[in-house]
């Protein structure tokens, strides 16, 4: 009766394990679309900013090229003003009639310089702004993918843990299974020893001795299972512990520095962009401050953390930390907890003494990792945000077309490109060191059980 009774019990907590390593996969997957779905926006968010900005550029240039137009056109009208009247002779001589036509000439100077700062600003939304946006836009997608093969690393690890699991749970269920055997047969022995002395009595001494050996070799037999099942337990036990600690550190850090990988640079650079947009419509366009200052107070409510914590709210199903896995005891076995017999004494006390060891050893690793990350990410923003500069260099005070078109043909593209070039390597060590480290703390985590 035992065997069909374990047999169900096992066939009850199958598919219960499966089902919420299942769901832990579904949401794996989840946030991994999640991650695919922010990068594509990001994406498709830069590519209509850049061709917003090509755009705009067009209409400055036309709107450059009629105001041009149009001074000239007044400007050769402007000796009519004069004409062959004597009465207007007169009134040209008036000292207080001076200011009107004063102000006509001012009027066609300030539409000649509206017409070479839309040109200007047209050079700039075309030139550097629009390059900066293609350039931001290859940053998200190179990023996405470098964090794409981060998290096929940790699946992969999940994957190996899980399977650990799975061996050590198997392992549990065998030395159990075997200890009941062990068990049955024991008592039967003993319960055979007894009948046969009490059918013989005195005169089977070699009987009785046989079934004393038996007894014996049977009680040692079982001791030496029941060690056996004690240290499959443990071990099942420490595995169960240590893949619940691999999920919760996933879940409560690595997903969210995930996340964060993901958006390196990103606000920063997306916000120096349309700073300088709107530094360069202050300087050619001050009559359209108030709209500006929208845009102002949008940039200003830039917020990454704010940000991350919509994605989270809004995919809660995705991101929320699942159950633990609960331990499951077989059949009438209700200790929870690690047992150190006597004899496991000297297997337990040098293992906890390595584990230990190993804990403070990379504990030590991850701080100085942790330091060379944060140097490098510093150092990485400061990148990101150098390179916005140049744009607001390139929109002079009195900006005009030939002096946009003489300083781009400086140097400038070449030191463009260098930064970028040391941009993307700074970029490479810093998602390399991260990677290495998300690699030994999974791997420190799936190790504690061996």
């Amino acid at each position: 009766m035992a065997a069909p009774k374990r047999l169900r019990r096992e066939r009850g907590l199958q598919p219960e394990y499966d089902a919420q390593v299942k769901e832990m996969r579904w949401q794996l997957s989840e946030q991994l679309h999640c991650l695919e779905l922010q990068g594509e926006l990001r994406r498709d968010l830069l590519q209509e900013l850049a061709e917003f900005m090509r755009r705009r550029a067009e209409v400055e240039l036309e709107y450059s090229r009629g105001l041009d137009k149009l001074a000239e056109r007044f400007t050769s009208r402007s000796g009519r003003l004069g004409g062959s009247s004597q009465e207007q002779q007169s009134f040209r001589k008036e000292p207080t009639l001076l200011s009107p036509l004063h102000c006509w000439a001012v009027l066609l100077e300030h539409t000649r310089q509206q017409s070479r700062e839309s040109a200007a600003l047209s050079e700039v939304l075309a030139g550097p702004l629009a390059q900066r946006l293609s350039h931001i836009s290859e940053d998200v997608g190179r990023i996405v993918k470098k964090t794409k093969k981060m998290y096929h690393v940790y699946h992969s690890e999940s994957m190996n843990a899980e399977t650990k699991l799975r061996e050590a749970e198997r392992q549990e269920e065998k030395r159990s299974g075997r200890s009941a055997l062990s068990t049955t047969t024991t008592t039967s022995a003993t319960t055979t020893t007894t009948t046969t002395t009490v059918e013989t009595g005195p005169h089977r001494k070699s009987s009785l001795k046989k079934g004393g050996r038996l007894v014996e070799k049977r009680q040692a037999k079982y001791l030496e299972h029941k060690l056996k099942c004690t240290k499959a337990r443990n071990e099942y036990l420490l595995s169960l512990a240590s893949v619940n600690a691999a999920i919760s550190n996933y879940y409560l850090h690595d997903i969210l520095d995930l996340m964060d990988c993901c958006d390196t640079g990103f606000h920063l650079a997306l916000e120096q962009a349309l700073r300088s947009y709107t530094a360069a419509e202050s300087r050619t366009q001050t009559s359209q401050m108030q709209g500006l200052g929208s845009l102002e107070e949008a940039l200003e409510a830039l917020d990454p953390p704010g940000d991350k914590a919509k994605v989270l709210e809004v995919h809660a199903m995705a991101f929320c930390p699942p159950l633990r896995f609960e331990y499951q005891p077989h059949e009438d076995d209700e200790v929870a907890e690690v047992l150190i017999e006597m004899e496991l004494w000297d297997e337990i006390l040098p293992r906890a003494q390595n584990i230990q060891s190993r804990l403070d050893q990379k504990t030590i690793e991850t701080e100085e990792v942790n330091k060379t990350l944060k140097a490098t990410l510093k150092a990485l923003l400061e990148a990101v945000a150098s390179e916005d500069g140049d744009i607001l260099d390139s929109l002079q005070a009195s900006p005009s077309t030939e002096s946009l078109k003489s300083t781009s043909s400086d140097p400038g593209t070449r030191q463009t490109g260098r930064r970028r070039n040391q941009q993307q390597e700074t970029e490479t060590f810093y998602i390399t060191v991260g990677l290495d480290r998300w690699d030994r703390v999974t791997k420190g985590s799936t190790e504690k059980g061996g």
